[in-house]
Parts: C-alpha cells; sequence; structure tokens
C-alpha cells in the first residue's frame, strides 16, 4: 500500500513581485511558439464543436476523471471493477479524430504545432479550446463521445484480453490529485476508482519484473498562488498519479501489441540500457555507497531509492540518462528491429492524450482499424511515416519552454540576494562541461557551479554571485 502524503516534502518560497515582472510573452515568442489560433482553424474548431460527431451507443458506466487541480483539457476517464478474481479496466479517451477532419485548416495547424505547451501562465492548446476545452473534453454530466478500452486483467495484474471501439461515455465527477490522494489516505476513494492503489501497485510490480525504469524525481514546478504571486515548489509525485500513470502505461503497451500484430502503427520507442551505461551507474553506487547487488536489475535499485535523500537524488539524476533518447518509429509491414521502449520494459504507444498530442489521434485510429478487421483509414496509414519528425520537434520545444520558464523565475527569486549563502546537494558532476548540478535546498532552484573538490551526492553551501531576471541568467559558487 502507498505510503500517506508527506507534506513536509512540499517545499515554497513566493516571489514578491507581481506577475507581469516575469515575461513568459517574451520567452514564448523567443521560441516561435504561437499567440493564439488562426481565425480559419478556429472556425473549423467551432463548427464541429456546434454539430458533433453522432454518439455511438451510450455506456453505462460511471466514469470519472483525475487530472492536475483546473484541469479543462480532460483526455482520459476510468472506471475500475472487480471480474472474477481479477479486474476490469475501463479507460475512455477523447475521440479527437471525430472532431477533425484529416484536411483542413485545423488539422494542419495541429501539425504545425504538435503537442500542447505548458506554460506558468498559460497554455498553448493542441487544439482550439472550443474543442480541447469543450466539446470534445471528457467533462462530466454530459454525454461525450470517446474511444473506450476495456482491459481484463488476471489476479497479478497481467492483461488476458483487449477491446478497443468507440462509444459514448458521461463522466460522473472530475477528481483531482492531491484531494484524491487524501482520500485514498482516508479509506474513501471513489468507487469508480476504489481499486486504483490495488491494480496501479499490481501493475508497478509488474513494470519492475519487465526492468521498466520510474524516476519519481521530485519536481520544481512554477505555479502562481491566489493572490497572483509566483512560486517555486518542489513536488513530489503522489502516489495516486503514480497508480493512475500505470493505467495509462497498461493501456499504451496493449495498444503497442494490436499494432505489432497487425503489422502497422507508430510505437513510442527507447532502445534499453546499454552494459555500458548500467556499469557506469554501478560506479556511481559504489562512490555514493548505495548498496547494488550483483545480481539485481537497475529497475530494482531504482525502485528502491528516494529522491529527497542526497545520495539518492545524485543517483537518480546519473539515471535519467537511461530515459534520454526516447523517440517514435513508425512501422508498415515488417515490425521495427527496435520496438521496445526501455523505460517501461516493452512495446509501448501512445494512445491516451490526443487531445494534447497529434500522434495519439493517429495511433488510434490504427488500433480501432485493426482491433475491428477494417483497412486502417488512408489519412491516418500514410501520415505515420511523417509523425516521428513532428513529434520529436514538439518534445523539443516543449523542453526548451520549460527551461526557459524555470530558469526566468529561478533568477527573479534570487535577484537581489547576490552574496547570501544557501545550502545545497550535489546531483551530478559533468566533467566534459567542467561543471556540476546542484539543488538549492530553498529556494528549491538547479543551478551550474564550478566542479573542483566536490562529489556527487555531497551537501555543500553555495553563495550567490549574481542573478539576472532580464536574461534568464544567475551564477552561484562553492564556498
Amino acid at each position: 500500500m502507498a505510503e500517506p502524503v508527506n507534506l513536509a516534502c512540499m517545499l515554497a518560497r513566493t516571489i514578491l513581485a507581481p506577475p507581469k515582472a516575469i515575461d513568459f510573452d517574451a520567452i514564448r515568442d523567443e521560441l516561435g511558439i504561437p499567440d493564439g489560433y488562426p481565425a480559419a482553424a478556429v472556425a473549423q474548431a467551432q463548427e464541429a464543436a456546434a454539430e458533433p460527431p453522432p454518439l455511438a451507443d451510450p455506456l453505462d458506466v460511471p466514469f470519472v476523471t483525475l487530472d492536475p487541480p483546473g484541469s479543462r483539457d480532460l483526455d482520459q476517464a476510468v472506471h475500475l471493477s472487480r471480474r472474477g478474481t481479477g479486474f476490469l479496466v475501463r479507460y475512455a479517451i477523447a475521440d479527437v479524430a471525430g472532431f477533425v477532419e484529416p484536411q483542413g485548416p485545423l488539422a494542419a495547424e495541429t501539425w504545425r504545432r504538435g503537442a500542447t505547451l505548458y506554460s506558468p501562465d498559460r497554455s498553448t492548446p493542441l487544439h482550439p479550446t472550443e474543442l480541447s476545452e469543450g466539446a470534445a473534453s471528457l467533462l462530466p454530466g454530459a454525454h461525450r463521445p470517446a474511444v473506450v478500452w476495456t482491459i481484463e486483467l488476471d489476479s497479478a495484474g497481467e492483461p488476458t484480453a483487449a477491446d478497443v471501439r468507440r462509444s459514448a461515455v458521461r463522466s460522473v465527477a472530475q477528481l483531482d490529485y492531491p484531494s484524491t490522494q487524501v482520500d485514498a489516505d482516508a479509506g474513501r476513494l471513489h468507487p469508480s476508482i476504489e481499486l486504483l492503489p490495488q491494480i496501479g501497485a499490481l501493475r508497478r510490480l509488474l513494470g519492475r519484473a519487465r526492468g521498466a525504469i520510474n524516476l519519481d524525481i521530485p519536481d520544481t514546478e512554477v505555479v502562481r498562488g491566489p493572490d497572483g504571486r509566483w512560486t517555486l515548489v518542489r513536488r513530489a509525485v503522489l502516489p495516486i498519479e503514480q497508480h493512475n500513470a500505470e493505467i495509462s502505461l497498461l493501456t499504451g503497451i496493449c495498444a503497442a501489441r494490436i499494432m505489432l500484430d497487425g503489422g502497422v502503427g507508430l510505437l513510442r520507442t527507447l532502445p534499453p540500457p546499454t552494459p555500458e551505461q548500467v556499469e557506469l551507474l554501478r560506479r556511481a553506487t559504489a562512490v555514493l555507497g548505495i548498496a547494488w547487488p550483483p545480481s539485481m536489475p537497475v529497475a530494482e535499485v531504482i525502485a528502491g531509492l528516494d529522491g529527497d535523500r542526497p545520495r539518492d537524488a545524485a543517483f537518480l539524476e546519473d539515471a535519467v540518462r537511461l530515459l534520454r533518447g526516447a523517440g517514435y518509429t513508425a512501422f508498415d509491414g515488417a515490425p521495427p528491429a527496435q520496438a521496445e521502449h526501455g523505460g517501461v520494459g516493452g512495446p509501448y504507444a501512445h494512445v491516451t492524450a490526443p487531445l494534447r498530442r497529434l500522434a495519439d489521434r493517429y495511433a488510434t485510429e490504427v488500433c480501432l482499424a485493426l482491433h475491428a478487421g477494417r483497412p486502417v483509414p488512408d489519412w491516418a496509414r500514410t501520415a505515420l511515416p511523417d509523425l516521428p519528425a513532428t513529434m520529436t520537434a514538439a518534445d523539443r520545444k516543449a523542453a526548451d519552454l520549460n527551461r526557459a520558464c524555470a530558469g526566468a523565475v529561478s533568477a527573479f527569486v534570487l535577484h537581489g540576494r547576490e552574496g547570501e549563502q544557501f545550502a545545497a546537494t550535489v546531483l551530478q558532476l559533468e566533467p566534459q562541461k567542467n561543471r556540476a548540478i546542484v539543488l538549492l535546498r530553498e529556494p528549491p532552484v538547479r543551478a551550474h557551479c564550478p566542479p573542483d573538490g566536490l562529489t556527487e551526492g555531497s551537501v555543500i553551501t553555495v553563495q550567490l554571485v549574481s542573478a539576472d531576471p532580464a536574461a534568464h541568467r544567475f551564477v552561484v559558487k562553492p564556498v
């Protein structure tokens, strides 16, 4: 059973300045992120919202959604139940293809964007909000078109059968992670997801057995409080989030199997760790004093670590390298030579976030056709080879945006504190770049500093040399 949430791990520092002091618009402009949506594409979205696709036979199941607080672009709704000695997972995914014609200004703009991008002050949606936060979103209270995955699990959590088809669904509740975690700790989860901790834990155990790598590293987020002030938050991943992610992973695994068996599709791929990568990590554990028995797989070592402990955090920072290089692989005919995702421990596909990710709309359509024994629609099949490059560009832009926004807020929160000293953890040494990556304890800011004399996992003191909010830069040095 998951441990209760430790609220002490939620660290925050408020920036005592109005939000306008940080110009996120300028950051987006610099990265070429569009402001607003083209009128022709919006008009097409409005037409689709006014005349949604005909609803398939409604599924009388009390689905619920589970997302970050305040979310409106709701891709997924879930319902979990027992089936004999096992379980039945129903996962409804927004049927975006029913709203977006394969050709036209709306489809063209989604290809230009590739994915929804998130800034601290707003999102830049893949689809106009008339769809992403309106007619296509699985908001509670109304029947919506959806693609429903029905997956049977045995008592250990292994899938024994999977079905996917279009249906009309109705969400009965919009849940968020923090409140749902409180409910889970109190033993009062919504009936539709009462089994989520149990199924999630089983799936996580199976993932470890496959060699799946779960890096649940606490993240530094930029958020704005009710008073409009910007805040840096060091936030651990909640257990309920981990369990919910397992449902999405399960669905992606089933989707990949359908496409591989059908000989056409789009996979999310990552080569498994090489022996050389694992050996480098093993050396890191020796330096950090972390036990790694010779016969223990790397996934088992990682599963036993706590990202809030300095030595563990340093090791997890090194382990991130194992998950770099993920991409998309399209195939039509023979399966790709490298069809696995090393982080998942097997073949995997993205099919659960079509409101926010372009690839999911196409991979979902492939799965629907293959499972029903129909030809894959030409508009989906012919687009597959072009999707990897489009999605890679979108992933890169999202990473650039996250990095720039975090840098801007970090420089702003440190400005005016030049000369002050801060406790910090050495996360990683990068000798090839002659620098170390450190994480300040409070405010939770990542920084680079000279590496001389430092060791990974150690707790040191650094001094702020300078902070330039306009340039989004700051400099620290060990003392």
